[in-house]
């Protein structure tokens, strides 16, 4: 199994509408990707390490998929459409990480 994490890094700068994102968007995602995506979850950053620090990541969204493959061939024909609706909820360019689920 695989996991596809999507993060919004956070800055002074960066807007990012986690209603849209959770309410919109992510349906969006779900419906396209199909019975590819196994699990999905979202997580909302509220604090950093330490007493008073900010999150390093404003949200992220973390999807499962049985294998890298199956990502790929259910991502790339939506990934135009998935992408354009960034601009709707965020100001932020996501970092992407594929990992192996180990545990």
């Amino acid at each position: 199994m695989i996991k596809v994490s999507v993060m919004y890094p956070n800055s002074a700068s960066a807007k990012f509408d986690i209603d849209y994102y959770c309410n919109t968007h992510i349906p969006m995602v779900v419906e396209l990707l199909g019975d590819a995506l196994k699990v999905g979850a979202v997580d909302s950053g509220l604090a950093g390490g330490a007493p008073g620090d900010t999150p390093a990541f404003i949200a992220m969204g973390h999807m499962t998929f049985n294998s890298v493959e199956d990502f790929q061939a259910a991502f790339g024909p939506n990934a135009e459409v998935i992408m354009a609706d960034l601009a709707n909820f965020t100001n932020v360019e996501p970092t992407i990480q594929i990992s192996e689920i180990r545990i």
